[in-house]
């Protein structure tokens, strides 16, 4: 399993009411929450992202209130990994669940910059910034996650093995 896509960068301690705000919690439908992603830390973002996108970020990226509506977001506006120094452990929990895949690798969160492009291979952990020629070993998934994100989250695997 693999993704590419150009990528949008951000620092240290992005927390979920920026990634969704607070505000926009009366809905759970991830198309409406995808609309209003990031929209505090980077009001263009929604008019940049494309589907297969790749967002990188620096440490305790999903800091803050436990909602699953940050990640629904990210994964609705289009970003198919998020690859971060350090994760917030909900928020990486919640990535999991919900299908969103997500890797820690400090090197590749800290060089990459927003622009490049970049290739991840879930399989192998393997980061490859085709814009620089650069390549990075990140945390590879495990197995069984793999199968969870391939299945778009926890519940959709669940209800396949039965």
């Amino acid at each position: 399993m693999k993704a590419r896509g150009i990528v949008h960068k951000y620092g240290d301690n992005v927390d979920t009411d920026v990634i969704i705000p607070a505000r926009y919690l009366n809905s759970s439908d991830p198309a409406e929450l995808a609309k209003k992603c990031m929209e505090d830390i980077d009001k263009d973002f929604v008019n940049r992202v494309k589907p297969g996108d790749i967002m990188v970020a620096n440490k305790n990226f999903g800091c803050g209130s436990s909602r699953e509506h940050a990640p629904i977001a990210i994964k609705a506006a289009g970003i198919s990994c998020v690859i971060a120094e350090t994760f917030a452990r909900i928020f990486y929990r919640n990535a999991i669940n919900i299908g969103l895949p997500i890797i820690e690798c400090p090197e590749a969160a800290r060089d990459i910059e927003a622009g490049d492009e970049v290739e991840v291979d879930f399989d192998s952990g393997i980061i490859y910034d085709k814009t620089k020629g650069t390549e990075y070993t990140g945390q590879a998934f495990p197995e069984f996650m793999q199968k969870i994100i391939k299945a778009e989250g926890l519940i959709n695997y669940i209800n396949e093995k039965n």
